[in-house]
């Protein structure tokens, strides 16, 4: 009779472990869904501020603009699901801003206009909401792969079928070869 208590005792501290295990990880699944989603948002505000600089500078100098919008159309995510998605909305904003950057080189009038810097705010203010986001979510994603990696719980997430996230990641090669603003500095040594 005492080992059946204990057995029973046994079964209920163990059933309550997983369902307290399972229960952090889709706490942590969901936090990094969260940030993804929020990611999402900024990245989006951020390609609408970027469709106004572009409005903005067509109305300023009669710049031809179709092809930069057609190529902010063509390049922003119509969705936000992975790290993967974030990356590439990334090198799709940043090569669509070179492209409106060397226009407006041509335009100074453009560049001197209060509502073009006005319109340049808005979008570092969303660049640094975005860096933001991503620095929760990849937070985030730390927690859920640290549940999902380490024993015990690695257990329940493995029968559970709970997965890593991947990060977010910049990247560090055109981030090596960008121009240092301070020549004197040694450069950045290469990434392991």
């Amino acid at each position: 009779m005492i080992a059946l208590v204990i057995l029973l005792v046994l079964l209920v501290i163990v059933i309550m472990w997983v369902i307290s295990t399972q229960r952090e990880l889709v706490k942590l699944e969901e936090l990094c869904k969260n940030a993804l989603s929020q990611i999402e948002v900024q990245l989006n505000s951020r390609w609408d501020a970027l469709l106004n600089l572009v409005g903005a500078a067509r109305e300023m100098a009669n710049i031809e603009s179709e092809t930069i919008i057609k190529t902010i159309e063509a390049r922003r995510p119509s969705a936000v699901k992975t790290a993967a998605d974030v990356n590439a909305s990334q090198s799709g904003f940043a090569e669509v801003m070179s492209r409106l950057m060397v226009v407006t080189e041509s335009y100074p009038e453009i560049k001197s206009h209060p509502l073009y810097a006005s319109l340049m705010n808005d979008i570092n203010g969303y660049e640094e909401k975005v860096r933001m986001s991503r620095m929760v979510y990849n937070d985030s994603a730390t927690k859920l792969n640290r549940y999902v990696r380490q024993l015990p719980s690695s257990i329940i997430a493995s029968m559970l079928h709970f997965e890593t996230m991947e990060y977010i990641k910049i990247d560090d090669e055109k981030k090596r070869d960008a121009p240092s603003l301070f020549p004197n500095q040694s450069p950045r040594p290469a990434a392991n």
